[in-house]
Formats: structure tokens, C-alpha cells, sequence
């Protein structure tokens, strides 16, 4: 649920809404990354869940947690420069880096993982393929506009 009190406010999204945001965030770090999207290879994916509190408790007020990824397509001696770019833009916005490693033509090859310590979204690039990066955003619990916030 929310990282801070069980009861604390949550920030109101419709589905909607949210996978919009989520895919302009992530056309945002394919930019940065200087990747292409390919229709054949992009695959973009959104995934909503009920969010689960820290002792597995879920609501039924319709809250949300949303994973919205998509690949994008730069040739595989990019990939360093794109993960380090994308880290230098998340930390400018006030992320904080979760983990990172640039490595050529290791497994796992190139990553990093970012998380906002207000607004509790988070990121993350990675290599999958040899000219392939997949771009993941992941929302903070939403509550639907217009429902009353269920208490625990």
C-alpha cells in the first residue's frame, strides 16, 4: 500500500490516467536512451495489480499498483551510453539510484533501477537482447478518483 502510515492518503489515478503517464515516462527514457521503438519489438505491456500492504493485506476499494514496459531497439555498443544517460536524468529529477551496472558484453549486461523517494515510482532499463533494452515503469499505489479510501 502506501510506504508510509496504513492509512495515509493515496494518490488518486484512474487506470486510465495512469497508463498514460506511465507511457509517456517511458517514451520519455527511450528518448533519453536514444532507442527506437520498433512496432515489432516493442511490446509494450501494462500490467495492473492490487497493491499489497507489508503484511500482505490487499483492499476493496479498487486501488492500484500499474508495470507499464516497453522494448526499445539501439545496437548493443549503446547500451552503456543509453543506462548512463537514463541514470543521469532520474538522478536530475530527484531519483535515487537503486542499482546500476555497465558492463559490454557481460550477463547481466548493462541495468539500472531508480526509485522516487516522494512520489514512490520507480524505473528501470535494462539489456535483454543484443540490440534490445526494455524500458519498465512502475506506479506508487493509485486510488481510483471518487472511492472512499478504505482503513485498516
Amino acid at each position: 500500500m502506501s510506504d508510509e502510515g496504513a492509512n495515509d492518503p493515496l494518490p488518486r489515478m484512474s487506470k486510465e490516467k495512469a497508463e498514460k503517464w506511465a507511457k509517456h515516462w517511458a517514451d520519455s527514457l527511450v528518448g533519453t536512451a536514444r532507442a527506437r521503438l520498433v512496432p515489432e519489438t516493442a511490446r509494450p505491456s501494462a500490467d495492473f495489480t492490487d497493491c499489497v500492504g507489508r503484511n500482505g493485506e490487499t483492499a476493496d476499494d479498487g486501488r492500484f499498483d500499474l508495470s507499464y514496459s516497453v522494448h526499445g531497439t539501439l545496437p548493443r555498443a549503446g547500451h552503456a551510453a543509453a543506462v548512463t544517460a537514463v541514470k543521469e536524468a532520474l538522478k536530475k529529477k530527484g531519483f535515487e539510484i537503486q542499482g546500476f551496472a555497465v558492463n559490454r558484453d557481460e550477463e547481466p549486461a548493462n541495468a539500472v533501477d531508480a526509485r522516487h523517494p516522494e512520489d514512490h515510482q520507480s524505473v528501470s532499463l535494462a539489456s535483454v537482447g543484443k540490440d534490445l533494452l526494455v524500458f519498465v515503469v512502475n506506479t506508487p499505489c493509485l486510488l481510483p478518483p471518487g472511492v472512499d479510501q478504505q482503513q485498516f
